[in-house]
């Protein structure tokens, strides 16, 4: 068997191994990708990108549910969720050819199959092997695995972005991201959703004051959330399942349609051979230095949600691969600085969040001024009738810059983003609260949620 050599070998074909493309191939070193899925990897094809079609969805029926607050007399909707999920596999199904043609445009070689090492620079996929100055692991994340007695019966977000019917009720198991995000549009579409959450919080790397705003939304609307529970077992019911699990000392169960691991997701790798490789790991996760490569083998880079130390986003994973690609042409020279990256949970409103939490923020010891605002009763939330309008902006001190920002709806989303670039260029809480705004526009708002502590 003949040994085919690159330049650069990406054992994965998602936002960061397409992050990786950019820079090497622009210094003209040859590239290979290899890919066992979709190019694209979840984000677009099993993951955010078709979510927030389901996200967009509950929003329109938010709106419907406010419409007589602006005196619009409508009957009850009605969706049609097999031709919500038609519509959504329509929207993305043209992502895998659409990158296909941007990687041969970029004349990178894209392998089909899976990977797995066979030395330190040499790749296995299927008959090949392939040989390479510069390995990088960006195999992205598959579903976390919960030791739980019966969990062969859970389905994850994969199945539930295909399911053409809707559930009449779901148990999550863990209170995270997509437990959140998809329990909003259920609850929104008629469902029953309960969300069982082994620690005391749900969203736990979240602001606690946020998510409590966030909570009560989940109330109004109808979730049931159950924090510090243990679960034991899960098994079939009649049409369903059963859950068994421990609450204030209490066993208890309940039964649903649908049972779903929202419990995160963890790095892709137990199936790399990392060993072959000489890449240390433990746990999952790939020890990486400060420059993005492996601690015991130079030659290896990581990126995405492989790396053990940054949040899994898409847009963290692209930035990664970006300067993974710059160390690999030219040599180790970049870092990756987190402190200004920007993200929201979609659920309806969002909740979006940059910097530290209060918290966080305490126990690094930092003096800081905590601007907390309940925005329900300014103009603009009562103009847009909004359920929840909520900001807390952290300010250090001594220094008068943002280092935490946190909102739960009044756009926040948007609003977030503003707040990023503030603190990664430096401009100060005066200087923002200063600007002048479009008005009337909720980033107008942003000097008042500024205001003297």
């Amino acid at each position: 068997m003949s040994t085919e050599k690159f330049d650069v070998v990406i054992l994965g074909g998602g936002n960061a191994g397409m992050g990786v493309t950019g820079p090497v191939r622009r210094a003209g070193m040859s590239v290979a990708m290899v890919e066992a899925r979709d190019l694209g990897g979840t984000c677009p094809n099993r993951g955010c990108t078709p979510k927030k079609i389901l996200v967009a969805a509950g929003h329109a029926l938010h709106e419907i549910e406010r419409a007589s607050v602006h005196h619009i007399a409508v009957g009850k909707p009605k969706l049609d969720w097999a031709a919500l999920i038609d519509r959504e596999k329509d929207l993305i199904k043209d992502i895998p050819a659409n990158l296909a043609r941007s990687m041969a445009k970029r004349q990178v070689e894209v392998i089909a199959g899976k990977a797995a090492f066979a030395g330190p620079n040499k790749i296995h996929v299927g008959d090949r092997t392939l040989e390479a100055k510069h390995i990088v692991i960006a195999s992205g994340s598959k579903p976390r695995p919960l030791p739980i007695a019966g969990a062969e019966h859970m389905i994850t977000s994969d199945e539930m972005l295909s399911d053409r019917q809707l559930p009449g009720s779901v148990i999550f198991i863990g209170g995270g991201v997509i437990s959140l995000e998809f329990g909003h549009v259920y609850a929104r579409a008629g469902s029953e959703v309960t969300i069982l959450e082994a620690l005391p919080q749900l969203l736990p790397a979240m602001d606690a004051d946020a998510v409590a705003q966030l909570q009560r939304e989940n109330e109004r609307i109808g979730i049931r959330v159950r924090t510090s529970v243990s679960v034991r077992r899960i098994e079939p019911s009649g049409e369903g399942f059963r859950v068994t699990f421990v609450h204030d000392g209490r066993e208890q169960a309940l039964a649903a349609e649908r049972v779903v691991n929202g419990a995160g997701r963890v790095a892709n790798v137990d199936e790399l051979s990392l060993e072959a490789g000489r890449v240390a790991h433990a746990n999952g996760r790939v020890a990486v230095d400060a420059h993005l490569r492996s601690t015991s083998n130079p030659s290896v880079h990581v990126c995405g949600d492989a790396v053990p130390t940054s949040p899994q986003l898409s847009p963290i994973a692209t930035y990664e691969g970006d300067i993974v690609g710059r160390n690999i042409v030219e040599g180790p020279k970049y870092t990756p600085d987190y402190r200004s990256m920007a993200s929201s949970v979609y659920t309806v409103p969002a909740l979006a969040a940059v910097g530290l939490t209060e918290r966080a923020a305490r126990q690094q010891g930092l003096a800081v001024d905590i601007h907390v605002n309940d925005m329900l009763d300014w103009f603009s939330a009562r103009t847009y009738a909004e359920t929840v309008a909520w900001s807390k902006v952290i300010v250090e001190k001594a220094t008068d810059r943002v280092v935490g920002a946190h909102f739960v709806g009044h756009a926040g989303q948007e609003l977030v983003n503003i707040f990023a670039l503030a603190m990664r260029f430096g401009i100060t809480a005066t200087q923002i609260r200063e600007s002048v705004y479009a008005y009337p526009t909720f980033a107008s708002d942003i000097k008042h949620m500024l205001g003297h502590a």
